[in-house]
């Protein structure tokens, strides 16, 4: 049985790749899914499928469109959601990625450092599972596999 997993947060570093092969390293059976990780390319979506709009207002409500759209299609596939929290970046896109993902029912699993215990802390309850590590998580998820 293999599971598609929608790696949910940051697209500043490689964790996506750390995760991926973390997970190879164990033999697990999933297939990866993100939101679009080429922020060039996530922004200007809008306009290279719609045309130039007339302010950034516009430009980003376009880009928005296509960019929610793509994540709800990937999103209603997977089998489980990772939403993971750093410490440098905002994280506003991760959060909602989260919070949709457990209004669709989906199985959720929030990766976020101690610090941010007390921010996240309504999302974490919601949520199926919140761990403080890459390792914890593919643990949780190898467990499914026993």
């Amino acid at each position: 049985m293999e599971l598609i997993v929608y790696l949910a947060g940051q697209i500043h570093d490689d964790w996506r790749d750390e995760f991926a092969q973390k997970a190879k390293s164990k033999n697990l059976p999933l297939r990866f899914v993100a939101p679009q990780t080429n922020h060039d390319r996530s922004d200007n979506i809008g306009e290279e499928i719609l045309g130039k709009q007339p302010s950034n207002l516009y430009k980003d409500d376009a880009a928005s469109d296509i960019n929610n759209f793509r994540t709800q299609v990937l999103m209603q596939k997977a089998d489980i959601v990772i939403a993971l929290f750093g410490e440098k970046y905002k994280q506003w896109n991760t959060a909602m990625d989260a919070s949709t993902a457990i209004a669709m029912n989906k199985p959720t699993l929030i990766i976020r450092p101690e610090s941010l215990i007390h921010p996240l802390k309504e999302l974490s309850n919601k949520a199926n599972v919140t761990v403080e590590t890459i390792d914890q998580a593919i643990d949780a998820i190898s467990y499914i596999f026993e």
